[in-house]
């Protein structure tokens, strides 16, 4: 037997630049606009939305000032919900712009919630193997949350966001004039994320978010400026630490392992901010239970997202036993066993030898449920 041939492919001095702006203001569109005639970043763009967004006229306006500018353009739209964060969505907007005539030229402009996001910068990551694309997120969910740090997914039968990858966007817009046109609920879901942040990250922002209730409910466009800029600070930070989330940036899922079963359980009748902030509240008697989490910060957690008007216990109907066997699905399980991240306190998260996510014995998480109201 002779000694096989080996041939190198050596691409270690590829270093390719995965950094990008926020940008964060009011009236943006003319600039997406402006910035895609400088950049040259492609020859024709496909606005990527949902019908809700596309109700309140946002992808229109956008179209309008790309236009404007000469930029060759076209809107694609898919129905609106968690439940439509699908293969066959995806694959229907994919063959869509395909039958458009769009290629490697193209870009994507994904504007609207976190499923759009999601969802078009999934279609951007996988069409002809990937195509430039940009975050126009018009939700405080989005702008807090998912429009940052590159994760691109769909949701299939087995859990949340199942099919995905790690992409990053050539730059976010954040334009907070169109949070004026969200109802009042889904303004309150996306504060989940925020609140989020400040636990995991930021003490003294979570003392600056209790200081701010009154502006924060009477949404006071101050208010919003100051909330993107933090929370796409947080999580930048955490992001660039760890952008493959092999690491610290599990920090980032605090409240979403417990939230996302609740959220599959109800057919995603549940928002995923109010799922969170129930999954922060299970998890966070997890971490008392075992002794990290000092019961009077649970209860400064639980305080707060009270007052904004989220949900903090489990609906009826609801069982522990239902909620643990939907976390074994959850894409950071490891062994077939669902991982917490926990946090000590306000501002800090627990490490584990820098895993920042731990198995827990299943008794403790069933009491944890059960103290939120599953039954």
């Amino acid at each position: 037997m002779t000694d096989p041939d080996i041939v190198k492919v050596d691409l270690s001095r590829q270093k390719p630049d995965f950094s990008y702006e926020i940008v964060i203001g009011r009236n943006l569109f003319p600039q997406v606009a402006d910035y895609l005639k400088f950049a040259k970043l492609a020859s024709r763009c496909a606005i990527v939305t949902d019908t809700n967004v596309s109700r309140h006229l946002h992808p229109a306006r956008l179209y309008s000032a790309l236009e404007q500018k000469n930029l060759d353009s076209r809107v694609f739209t898919f129905e609106a919900g968690e439940q439509n964060k699908t293969v066959a969505t995806w694959d229907k907007i994919s063959n869509d712009i395909a039958a458009a005539g769009y290629g490697r030229d193209s870009a994507i402009l994904a504007i609207g919630g976190g499923v759009v996001g999601d969802l078009a910068g999934f279609v951007a990551a996988t069409f002809d193997r990937g195509i430039p694309y940009i975050q126009i997120p018009t939700t405080v969910l989005a702008q807090a949350d998912s429009s940052v740090g590159g994760k691109v997914a769909v949701d299939t039968p087995e859990g949340k966001n199942r099919r995905g990858a790690f992409y990053q966007p050539k730059i976010v817009f954040i334009d907070i004039d169109t949070l004026a046109t969200l109802p009042d609920e889904e303004y309150a879901n996306g504060l989940a994320e925020t609140v989020k942040h400040a636990v995991i990250e930021d003490r003294d922002y979570f003392y600056y978010l209790n200081d701010s209730l009154n502006m924060i409910n009477s949404r006071n466009p101050e208010i919003f400026l100051e909330l993107a800029k933090a929370n796409c600070s947080i999580k930048a930070n955490v992001v660039q630490q760890d952008p493959n989330e092999k690491g610290k940036r599990r920090i980032l899922n605090y409240g979403h392992t417990a939230g996302h079963a609740i959220e599959k359980l109800s057919n995603y009748q549940i928002p995923h901010g109010h799922a969170v902030s129930i999954g922060m509240m299970v998890v966070g008697r997890i971490s008392r239970n075992l002794g990290y989490m000092p019961a009077e910060e649970l209860a400064m957690q639980e305080r707060f997202l009270r007052n904004l008007g989220l949900p903090t216990t489990i609906p009826n109907g609801m069982t522990a036993d239902k909620i643990i066997a939907a976390t074994l699905g959850d894409k950071k399980a490891a062994k077939g066993k669902a991982r917490y991240s926990l946090p000590k306190q306000i501002g800090t998260m627990l490490s584990f030898e820098g895993q920042y996510a731990t198995e827990v014995p299943e008794e403790i998480v069933k009491a944890a449920l059960q103290e939120t109201g599953a039954a």
